[in-house]
């Protein structure tokens, strides 16, 4: 879920405050990256364009289910820390202990598996949050990352969904 500006992206979609760069193959999503503003790329590919029109659908509609092939990726443990966030209703969040509670792990192996998840946004990783303080505390990190550009993504991603912890 890096910003990576040397990747080649068959789409980029503008968000509000944000880009997201789609990279695929015919067949799978192999990444999906928060990207600064920049002008959009149009599909240049079938699986593109359908990752695109559902990326819109749900800037539209944050309660749009995805149903995107995303290529198996990460290690057994961060696949389980996945499913376990994609199960994370839209509008709630949950916190880094709460999914390690579930998983029989440590918070800080969460977020480490949060912050590798290579398909932001379809598997929302912005709705695990901190357990203690407020504000921005509250957030927690975003993509290995505890301030800036991407916590601003994150914060934009709660609201969005209605569920920025107070």
């Amino acid at each position: 879920m890096k910003t990576r500006p040397d990747q080649t992206y068959q789409a980029v979609l503008a968000a509000p405050g944000f880009c997201l760069g789609v990279q695929c193959d015919n067949d799978e999503i192999t990444g999906i990256d928060f990207l600064e503003p920049r002008p959009e790329i149009a599909a240049t590919t079938a699986l593109a364009a359908e990752a695109v029109r559902q990326l819109k659908a749900y800037i539209a509609d944050p309660s749009f289910t995805f149903g995107l092939p995303l290529r198996p990726a990460g290690t057994t443990f961060q696949r389980r820390v996945w499913a376990q966030i994609s199960a994370i209703p839209t509008g709630q969040t949950h916190t880094y202990g709460e999914v390690a509670k579930n998983l029989k792990n440590a918070p800080r192996a969460v977020g480490q598996a949060c912050g590798s998840n290579p398909y932001p946004v379809v598997v929302p990783c912005h709705r695990v949050v901190a357990t203690g303080g407020a504000g921005d505390k509250k957030l927690g990190g975003f993509a290995r990352e505890r301030g800036g550009f991407l916590l601003d993504v994150k914060r934009w991603l709660l609201t969005h969904e209605n569920s920025l912890p107070g």
